[in-house]
């Protein structure tokens, strides 16, 4: 079997209500989408959704380096992942957002061939999961209320606050949100790099008695001893978000005890290969992960979630993009469970099980 053709495409969404972090605002998906032919006519689909902030890369950058990466790939056998993801690393370095949708096509295509779906190819099974949802900033502590009591509403038992703010305005923004929510959900807060060491502690002190699951990526993506020095003086759980590319960042922080936890995402790791190598590491020092977003649509999420269930060291879920689109482009995949929050569903077929409406994509074109 030998790829015969890949397409490549632009995949646009707006979202319900743009999410503002620390990083920057998050109003629309802006995605790339691949599909990788074969001349046995079976075909995988990928997706990446970069984040310029994080990932050092645009839609257009992606889209542009995605047509010379289709080219190294035309005519090789597409169940050589290891070494076709090599031909791709080779040529585009740290390029792992564009690298995630050919690793991610090139995985549901081996699956479908094996006649399983991923969770089995990669050699686990289907078991729950439960996604949390994110609120991003808001301008007043009554709007962010407002909206997590509506999640509540509608059956969600894990809520994601984005932090990241100057001085103390957030712990007003948690306190109030703990307050209305009650004990039993569980709060997570994420600061995107928002603040530096002393900020930090000084809305720990105020945070750590607020019941806070786990403190997400507090300081800028390089300093690991800040986060060593952190971890030591704090009960509440940190973990690494930005600071986690690859499983050789992953070693370089637990080495460095700096985290409780890794937040794993396909866009970030280039995929579902380096993805879980960071989990092996992971597992091997006891240290659990989260499997997370960028603007992924149902389909990119399907295939997290495939990872999710192969590996259960991956106990913490934060596929929640889709849930933000205005629109739908996929069909099959992953299916929020309607009224009950954040639960999710993997389809019974083979691969990810997700594809794309190619009538809702943009600026497609056919590479062979």
């Amino acid at each position: 079997m030998k790829i015969s053709a890949i397409k490549l495409a632009l995949l646009n969404v707006e979202m319900h209500h743009a999410i503002k972090t620390p990083i920057g605002v998050i109003a629309a998906a802006r995605n790339v989408v691949v599909k990788i032919e074969t001349d046995s006519g079976l075909y995988g689909w990928g997706e990446t959704s970069p984040m310029s902030a994080i990932t050092s890369d645009t839609q257009e950058s992606s889209y542009a380096l995605g047509q010379d990466l289709g080219r190294l790939l035309v005519g090789k056998d597409p169940l050589g992942i290891e070494d076709n993801l090599a031909v791709l690393r080779r040529y585009s370095g740290r390029a792992s957002s564009m690298i995630c949708a050919f690793d991610m096509a090139m995985y549901d295509l081996a699956a479908k061939q094996a006649g399983m779906p991923l969770y089995q190819f990669l050699g686990g099974q289907r078991r729950p999961l439960e996604t949390d949802h994110t609120i991003g900033h808001q301008d007043s502590v009554q709007e962010t209320v407002a909206m997590a009591k509506q999640l509540v509403g509608e059956g969600f038992s894990t809520i994601k606050l984005k932090t990241g703010r100057a001085d103390l305005i957030d712990v007003e923004h948690v306190a109030a949100v703990r307050e209305a929510v009650g004990e039993t959900i569980k709060l997570r807060i994420d600061c995107n790099q928002g603040w530096d060491y002393p900020m930090t502690m000084a809305n720990l002190h105020h945070l750590e008695k607020l019941d806070i699951e786990y403190l997400e990526q507090p300081l800028p993506a390089w300093d690991v001893d800040g986060f060593a020095q952190l971890r030591a003086n704090t009960r509440m759980p940190i973990c690494a978000d930005e600071s986690v590319f690859s499983h050789i960042d992953a070693l370089r922080l637990i080495k460095a005890d700096a985290v409780d936890f890794l937040n794993i995402k396909l866009v970030k790791s280039g995929g579902v290969n380096t993805a879980l190598k960071i989990n092996s590491i992971a597992e091997a020092a006891g240290v659990r992960c989260m499997i997370g977003c960028f603007g992924e649509s149902r389909l990119g999420l399907s295939a997290a979630a495939h990872v999710a269930c192969a590996r259960p060291n991956i106990q913490f879920i934060d596929l929640d993009s889709a849930l933000h689109f205005c629109a739908d482009p996929v069909k099959g995949g992953l299916e929020y469970v309607p009224n009950e929050g954040g639960k999710i569903i993997l389809p019974d077929g083979v691969g990810h099980g997700a594809e794309f409406i190619e009538s809702e994509l943009d600026r497609a074109i056919t590479i062979n």
